[in-house]
């Protein structure tokens, strides 16, 4: 596989399926990683750099706006669905298809048929992305190679089934723990039970009315949540600990410090013992009143959504670079053994692309 080839001049839907046939597990990705290095490294007007297996390639024609195109090459554990499979009905099967391969096809045929756009281009190519957070590519590149990410807009060409995402949430896990004090059952009042300890905190939950802030004409629709709830020790026994697992996802205006200070006030007076932050990932601002994005918004054209969840494009917002979700994928079909794209959808997007980058 070290030896294999990819060939630029394919089509999107035939690069896509070249891509899924080269297979790149997480932490696998090297041979692919080659193979986009080689392929770009043989275009004159890109300059290329390699870190590990991320590739970054990048015109430098002095234009006035930067917009980097990033994608991940890995894709989760094949599921017996490579090689891939062209059916009647325009859909391609394989892993990898929808989660981003397809993605990555657009990128490259970006990157291959416009060498002259209208704005300065990065491409990211990064691994690891299905993996544990701190082998994430794109964040590693961020925190040794910065200055290979700066721009004025991105886009994740992550699945979005053609439409426009704009920025992410924000997620943030915390442990509330509660406490009480051990006794038999049979003898409750000798004791305090922490499970009913949590009765304030789960009140305050479904009492939450969470906000719906409009951001670049983008509604978003926080969440406060108890996604787990434990305790117990036996059941003849008073509990004397209980701890409710709460998730919360905030919209792109807040930052990390803002939403940690709500959540905390939030549950200020309910008699929580310890308040432990369990995971945080901020949020992404969309942008869309950039230049840029707006110049973006007409070429693709639809209407743009607001991002519930977190993607990367949330690694972008430390840099001070806007970013967006686009591509072909299906976000759905995501890691199923019968993932699959409809091709148009990959043609539509290197197309609208194209529009808005020769425009």
């Amino acid at each position: 596989m070290a030896e294999s080839m990819l060939d630029l001049t394919l089509d999107g839907p035939a690069l896509t399926a070249a891509l899924v046939d080269f297979p790149s597990v997480s932490g696998e990705e090297k041979d692919l990683a080659d193979a986009i290095e080689t392929a770009l490294r043989a275009l004159p007007h890109l300059t290329v750099e390699r870190y590990g297996n991320n590739v970054v390639a990048r015109t430098d024609l002095g234009r006035s706006e930067r917009v980097i195109l990033a994608g991940h090459i890995d894709t989760v554990p094949i599921a017996g669905n490579v090689p891939s499979r062209l059916d009647a009905d325009g859909l391609l099967w394989g892993c990898g298809t929808s989660d981003m391969k397809s993605g990555v096809a657009v990128q490259l045929r970006i990157a291959a048929t416009v060498p002259e756009p209208n704005r300065d281009l990065t491409f990211v190519f990064y691994d690891q992305e299905e993996v544990a957070a701190h082998l994430n590519g794109l964040g590693r590149i961020a925190d040794a190679h910065p200055d290979w990410l700066k721009g004025d807009f991105a886009i994740l060409l992550e699945g979005s089934n053609g439409e426009v995402e704009g920025g992410c949430q924000g997620t943030l896990r915390v442990f509330l723990h509660l406490e009480g004090e051990r006794a038999h059952s049979a003898r409750s009042w000798m004791g305090s039970n922490a499970i009913h300890a949590a009765a304030p905190v789960l009140a305050r939950l479904a009492a939450y009315e969470p906000r719906r802030p409009v951001i670049d004409g983008l509604e978003y629709h926080e969440g406060l949540n108890a996604v787990r709830i434990e305790g117990g020790v036996a059941n003849n026994v008073i509990p004397d600990a209980c701890t409710v697992v709460v998730n919360y996802r905030y919209a792109p205006d807040l930052g990390q410090e803002e939403a940690l200070a709500h959540v905390r006030e939030v549950f200020a007076d309910c008699g929580v013992a310890e308040f432990t932050v369990d995971d945080h990932s901020g949020a992404a601002m969309p942008g869309l009143s950039h230049p840029a994005a707006k110049a973006f918004m007409d070429a693709v054209g639809g209407v743009a959504r607001p991002k519930f969840g977190w993607t990367d494009v949330a690694r972008f917002g430390p840099l001070g670079v806007p970013a967006v979700n686009y591509g072909p994928g299906d976000p759905v079909l995501a890691h199923k053994r019968d993932e699959h794209v409809k091709v148009e959808r990959i043609t539509h997007c290197e197309d609208r692309l194209r529009s808005w980058l020769t425009a």
